[in-house]
């Protein structure tokens, strides 16, 4: 079975909202519905991908804002984040109306993840890590057969996260990344939360924030 995933950049913010699926039984996750609902409805229907859950790394407006509505119209279950980004996903409604983004009914997640835990889609299973640092409750999802990622805003192709953010901390982030991500290995390929793809190798050679050269590793 293959694990296949496109990109499709939803709301103002052009946040990477990842579809996931199995190539065999076309069941399939949204990572980080953010919203642009008919965008993402339109790449499952090119797909022919049937939505089994919702997955969110972390509970930024762009990110999770669509989740609750995609959710009952589908009847799918929400997974993630860590509960710790609880008090994101209760302001989403407030932050929507001060952005001017569509206002969707509020919601909870049906199932909080913790460190180590595992989903499945389409019969794969994605591995959990939280990555706290961005915001206190993010994770991130990967499987290592097919050496993928999906990081939302912990790491980008040569920058990282913002910490400027309530409750955000940028030592917590480096460790993230450095500890939780780069050790993953080298050939793992990631989504982030805006931008293009990139490499753990890559940003682990060139990033500069967090590079073993500007960390001074050798």
């Amino acid at each position: 079975m293959g694990l296949k995933v496109t990109i499709v950049p939803v709301t103002p913010f052009e946040q990477n909202c990842s579809l996931i699926w199995d190539e065999d039984t076309k069941l399939g996750a949204l990572v980080d519905p953010g919203g642009d609902i008919e965008r993402l409805e339109q790449a499952m229907s090119e797909t022919g991908v049937k939505l089994e859950k919702i997955l969110l790394t972390h509970g930024h407006l762009d990110h999770a804002s669509a989740a609750g509505e995609l959710a009952k119209k589908y009847g799918v279950k929400i997974e993630g984040p860590h509960e710790d980004d609880l008090f994101l996903i209760e302001e989403l409604p407030k932050q929507s109306a001060q952005y001017g983004f569509p206002v969707f009914d509020d919601f909870r997640p049906d199932r909080w993840l913790k460190d180590e835990d595992t989903v499945t889609v389409g019969g794969h299973e994605l591995r959990v890590r939280h990555c706290p640092g961005h915001t206190p409750g993010h994770v991130i999802f990967y499987n290592q057969e097919h050496k993928i990622a999906i990081v939302g805003d912990v790491l980008f192709q040569g920058s990282i996260g913002r910490t400027d953010f309530p409750r955000g901390n940028h030592q917590q982030l480096i460790d993230s990344i450095r500890d939780r991500l780069f050790v993953l290995g080298d050939d793992i390929a990631f989504v982030p939360g805006h931008g293009l793809m990139s490499s753990f190798e890559h940003e682990r050679r060139t990033n500069p924030y967090v590079s073993d050269e500007v960390l001074g590793i050798a």
